[in-house]
C-alpha cells in the first residue's frame, strides 16, 4: 500500500497547524444496492418462470418486473462460476479450473484466485458500498476451512465485511457446518425446533442489513446471496415435501414435453427450438416398475419443495428491502451455478458419499427407507431422468459442455426509475457468467479499478450487458463474442453464433463404453449453429469440417492464453490424494469442546491400524454419558462414546451400515483410561478392540472400514460432543460428555494408504 500523504499543515502547535483527514470513499450519488442471489444446481427448465410447474413466485415475480436473459451461460460447475461472477475473469485464470475441493499444482487448478483479479466485493468497497455475504462461498482450497490456516481467502479477506455461511461444495441443510466471518460456529437452532438453513441464511442477510440501516440509513449495499438450494442433499420440512405428493406422477417424459411447451409459449425458447431427445442411458418412465417409479416421484417431490422453500426466504429477505426503503433503488440479480445435478445416478440415491467409497445405494434399501428421503438421515439426489427433465430443451447436464451444463438462468430486476420498458422482458443475446461483474459496475456508474488495494489489476474477460436490460435492450446487439468452455475433459467454443463441443468421459458412468483415460485426440467435436438451434439438435460437422476445424483452432488458442492446460479429467484420484497437502504424523492431540476439525486435515484413519485414547475423569454419582470423539454425522462416520455408562464405539459406513463395539460393564467414577484399537486385515475391514484402564471389555469384526471419505456434507471431527445427526443414531447429538476430557488423541499406527483408489479397485476385482 502506498503511503498516504498527509494534505494539512503541521506546525509547531496546534495553533499554527491545519488538521486533514484522508479522503473517504463515496459512492457515486444515487448507486444502487446490488443483490446477487446465486442458485446451486437448478436446471434452465426448473424455475416457474423458466417454463417450470414447480412453485417459484418469488423468482418469478423478480422475472416478471425485470428482464430474463436466456442465453446465459455458466462454466458447468459450482466454484469456477463463482468465481466468474465475482471476478469477471474466465475461472482458469482465477485459479478454478474445477472446484476448489479438486486443486491441483497447475496455475489454472490451484484453488485459489489470485489478488490481481479483484472480486466484486473488494471493487465496490473499495467505492464505499457495505458488502455481506450469506452462504455457500467455495471459493477457498479445501485444506484453508479450518481453523489452523489463514482466513485470506475467505470472504472477509476478499472484500465482504461480514459472512454466514459455509464451505465447501454442500453441507447439511438441518445441521450445516457453519461459519461465521472468520471462525466456525454451531446451527443456533435444532432439527426439533424446526431449523433449515434457507431460513437461517434469510434470517443472518435480514440481520446483516438491519443493524447498516440502523446506522445508517443511505449508504449502499452489496449483498450476495448464495443458497444451498439446489445442491444435494435436497433437504426440505417436511410439510413442504407433503405439498408435492403426487405432483410427479406422470414422470419424467411427459414433465418434459409439458415443460417444452410452456416454454415455447413463454418465449424462453426461441420459436423451432427442438427438443434433445432422451440419451439412451436415462431409461424411459414407462420401463420403470411400481417402486422405481415411487422413488423417484419422492425424490423430485424433495427437490421441489427445497426450491420452493428456499425461495419463500429470499421473498423475505426481499420484503424486508421493501420495508426498510430500500427496494425502489436495488438492482437484484437471480443466477444459477450450473446445469441441473446428476450425482444421483441412473436410480437416485439417499447417500451420495458412497459414490467414493465405490457403493451405490440398491433400490431395495432405497425403498425400503423412502419416508427418510429428503430428511436429516439421508443424503439424497434425484435420479438422472429428472436431470435431464431440469434441462430442458438442452443436453446433457452439470460438470459437461454442451447447453445441459451451460445454459442457466438469469434474472435482472432493476431499480424502479431504470424499469421502465423492461418489465417482463425476454433477452437473447449471449452472456456468460464473467459479465456480470462489469454489468453491475456500469450500473453502479463506476470503472473497474486499474489497481486495488495497491495491487495492480489484470484484464477482465467480461463485458457488460447492461445495454440491453432497458427499454430497446431486446434489439441492442450483443458483445460476447467468444467463449470458450472446458469442465473435467469436456471442452467447447463459441464463436459469434456457432459452438463446437466434445464429451471427454470422466468415468465409466453412462455405460456408454467410452473411456475416462481415453486419447484427447480420439475425442469427436460435433459443430451446432446455436444462433439457431439453441438445444444442439443439429449436427453440422460433417456439412462444415472446415468450421469445425477453424473453431478448434480458437479452442486451442483460448486455452493458452486461459491456463486451461493440462488436460486433466482425473477426479476420484484427486479426491484420493487430498491428504497429501497436509504435514503427516502419526499422534494427534484433540481438546474437549474445541471447534470442528475439517475431515481432510484430521487424522487419517481411513482403513487403517488406528488407536484412540482417551483419558477421562468421572464425577461422583454420575453415570457417564456423551461423545468423547467422533468424526462425521448420520451420512458416515464413527463415534467413540459412552452411552449409560457403558464404552462404545460405533463405525458407520455411510449410512448403510453400523458396526458397534460395547462394553460389557459401566464405567465407575474417577480416573480411567479408554481405548478403541482397529488392527486393519488384508481387505477393507479389521477387528475392533475397546480397553478400559489398560483391560480388553469388547471387540467385534469390523467388516469394511471406510476407505475413501466418511461423508460428503462437511463434517469434521469432535472433540466431546458431536455434529449431528448423530452418528450411532440412538442419541441426540450433540451429546455432550458429563465429564472431564483429560487427554484425547488418535495414533495412526497403519500406513498411509497412498492410492486408495486403486487399493480399494484392487480388493474389490478381488472379492
Amino acid at each position: 500500500m502506498a503511503k498516504i500523504e498527509f494534505g494539512g499543515k503541521i506546525g509547531d502547535d496546534w495553533r499554527t497547524s491545519q488538521p486533514w483527514w484522508p479522503p473517504v470513499p463515496t459512492p457515486p450519488d444515487g448507486a444502487p444496492n446490488v443483490v446477487l442471489i446465486v442458485l446451486d444446481d437448478v436446471g434452465f427448465a426448473q424455475l416457474g418462470c423458466y417454463g417450470s410447474d414447480l412453485e417459484t413466485p418469488v423468482i418469478d415475480g423478480l422475472a416478471a418486473e425485470g428482464v430474463r436473459l436466456t442465453n446465459f451461460h455458466t462454466t458447468a460447475l459450482c466454484s469456477p462460476t463463482r468465481a466468474c461472477l465475482l471476478t469477471g475473469r474466465n475461472h482458469h485464470r482465477s485459479g478454478m479450473g474445477r472446484v476448489a475441493d479438486l486443486a491441483s499444482g497447475f496455475p489454472g487448478y490451484w484453488g485459489r484466485p489470485p489478488r490481481e483479479n479483484g472480486f466484486l466485493s473488494e471493487i465496490l468497497r473499495a467505492y464505499g458500498y457495505a458488502t455481506y455475504a450469506v452462504g455457500k462461498w467455495h471459493l477457498s482450497p479445501e485444506d484453508e476451512t479450518n481453523m489452523a490456516k489463514s482466513r485470506a481467502s475467505w470472504p472477509l479477506g476478499r472484500g465482504f465485511d461480514r459472512w454466514y455461511g459455509f464451505h465447501g461444495g454442500e453441507t447439511h441443510q438441518f445441521v450445516p457446518g457453519l461459519y461465521h466471518d472468520n471462525h466456525i460456529v454451531r446451527p443456533p437452532r435444532s432439527i426439533e425446533d424446526g431449523y433449515h438453513l434457507s431460513a437461517d441464511l434469510a434470517d443472518r442477510a435480514i440481520e446483516f442489513l438491519g443493524d447498516l440501516r440502523a446506522v445508517d440509513d443511505a449508504l449502499p449495499f452489496f449483498l450476495y446471496f448464495a443458497t444451498g438450494a439446489c445442491h444435494s442433499p435436497h433437504h426440505a420440512p417436511a410439510e413442504w415435501i407433503e405439498k408435492y405428493k403426487g405432483r410427479f406422477a406422470q414422470g419424467w417424459d411427459r414433465w418434459r414435453d409439458d415443460t417444452f411447451a410452456r416454454q415455447l409459449a413463454l418465449g424462453v425458447v426461441p420459436e423451432g427450438t427442438m427438443m434433445s431427445p432422451r440419451p439412451p442411458w436415462v431409461p424411459s418412465w414407462d420401463s420403470l416398475d411400481e417402486r422405481e417409479r415411487a422413488l423417484a416421484e419422492r425424490f423430485m417431490e424433495c427437490f421441489a419443495a427445497f426450491l420452493s422453500y428456499t425461495d419463500r426466504q429470499i421473498g423475505r429477505v426481499l420484503d424486508f428491502i421493501d420495508d426498510v426503503g430500500d427496494g425502489d433503488n436495488t438492482v437484484v440479480m437471480v443466477v444459477s451455478d450450473n446445469g441441473a445435478s446428476s450425482e444421483g445416478g441412473k436410480e437416485g440415491t439417499i447417500n451420495e458419499g458412497r459414490l467414493s467409497n465405490f457403493e451405490g445405494s440398491p433400490v431395495d434399501e432405497m425403498y425400503r427407507r423412502m419416508d427418510e428421503i429428503g430428511g436429516p438421515r439421508s443424503h439424497n439426489n434425484y435420479p438422472w431422468g429428472w436431470t435431464m427433465a431440469g434441462n430442458t430443451p438442452f443436453k446433457r447436464w452439470k460438470r459437461e459442455v454442451h447447453e445441459g451444463g451451460v445454459a442457466d438462468p438469469c434474472i435482472f430486476r432493476m431499480p424502479a426509475a431504470r424499469r421502465s420498458g423492461t418489465v417482463g422482458g425476454v433477452r437473447l443475446q449471449y452472456a456468460h457468467a464473467i459479465d456480470i461483474l462489469p454489468t453491475v459496475l456500469e450500473l453502479v456508474g463506476v470503472d473497474a479499478p486499474a489497481v486495488l488495494d495497491g495491487i495492480e489489476q489484470s484484464h477482465l474477460d467480461g463485458t457488460s450487458f447492461a445495454h440491453v436490460l432497458g427499454e430497446g435492450g431486446g434489439d441492442a446487439p450483443g458483445r460476447h463474442h467468444t467463449q470458450h468452455f472446458e469442465m473435467l475433459g469436456s471442452r467447447a467454443i463459441y464463436h459469434d453464433g456457432w459452438k463446437a463441443v466434445t464429451y471427454h468421459p470422466v468415468g465409466p458412468i453412462y455405460d456408454d463404453g467410452l473411456r475416462s483415460n481415453a486419447p484427447w485426440e480420439d475425442d469427436v467435436w460435433e459443430l451446432y449453429h446455436v444462433a439457431e438451434d439453441v438445444s444442439e439438435f443439429h449436427d453440422r460437422a460433417a456439412e462444415f469440417p472446415e468450421k469445425v476445424a477453424e473453431l478448434v483452432a480458437l479452442w486451442w488458442e483460448e486455452a493458452r492464453r486461459n491456463d486451461v492446460l493440462p488436460l486433466d479429467n482425473r477426479v476420484l484420484e484427486v479426491m484420493a490424494h487430498k491428504h497429501d497437502r497436509r504435514r503427516l504424523q502419526e499422534t494427534y492431540r484433540y481438546f474437549q469442546g474445541g471447534a470442528q476439525v475439517p475431515e481432510w486435515v484430521a487424522v487419517d484413519v481411513r482403513n487403517r491400524s488406528h488407536a484412540v485414547s482417551v483419558a477421562v475423569e468421572v464425577p461422583e454419582g454420575v453415570v457417564p454419558s456423551g461423545t468423547l470423539l467422533a468424526l462425521g454425522c448420520a451420512l458416515g462416520g464413527w463415534s467413540f462414546h459412552l452411552l449409560d455408562g457403558r464404552l462404545r464405539y460405533v463405525h458407520n459406513l455411510h449410512g448403510q451400515r453400523l458396526y458397534e463395539v460395547v462394553a460389557e460393564t459401566a464405567l465407575g467414577h474417577g480416573r480411567h483410561d479408554l481405548e478403541f484399537r482397529f488392527d486393519k486385515d488384508e481387505l477393507l475391514g479389521g477387528r475392533a478392540v475397546l480397553v478400559v484402564d489398560g483391560r480388553p471389555v469388547g471387540q467385534a469384526e469390523v467388516e469394511r472400514f471406510t476407505p475413501v471419505a466418511f461423508n460428503e456434507v462437511g463434517v469434521g471431527l469432535t472433540c466431546g460432543y458431536e455434529w449431528g445427526p448423530s452418528v450411532g443414531g440412538d442419541y441426540q447429538a450433540p451429546f455432550p460428555f458429563n465429564g472431564r476430557i483429560v487427554r484425547a488423541e488418535v495414533r495412526a499406527i497403519g500406513p498411509v494408504v497412498r492410492d486408495p483408489v486403486a487399493e480399494v479397485a484392487a480388493i474389490l476385482a478381488s472379492q
